[in-house]
């Protein structure tokens, strides 16, 4: 799958989890959220998560994979503040939980999404 596809099944999984998560809300756009907050969290993924996951490695084989989860919720926190300060639409996280249900929403449904379209 190329960049156009996985760029929207990251936004669907985006506004999944804008619709189910109760502390994740869109800013400037109910369309323009998921989008521009997909296309920041693409471009975290594959720049600061490589590094996020060499340094927390050792905490991550001590807990079996699950500080995994919250890598992925830092860089959904990141993705949520460089969409809003740079392209004013994007999401606005509420705390730490709400980043965790989040990542693990965008995670399921961005897998699944990929699964219906490859």
């Amino acid at each position: 799958m190329g960049f156009i596809g996985s760029w929207l099944s990251t936004a669907i999984a985006t506004a999944v989890a804008i619709w189910v998560v109760p502390g994740i809300e869109a800013v400037g756009g109910s369309w323009a959220a998921p989008i521009f907050t997909a296309l920041v969290l693409g471009i975290l993924n594959a720049t600061v998560k490589p590094v996020l996951k060499v340094l927390s490695f050792p905490v991550t084989v001590l807990t079996l994979g699950i500080f995994s989860l919250v890598v992925n919720a830092v860089v959904l926190e990141l993705a949520s503040f460089f969409s809003r300060n740079i392209f004013h639409a994007g999401i606005y996280v509420s705390g730490f939980g709400a980043a965790l249900l989040g990542a693990i929403v965008i995670s399921v449904v961005g897998t699944l999404v990929n699964g219906v379209i490859d």
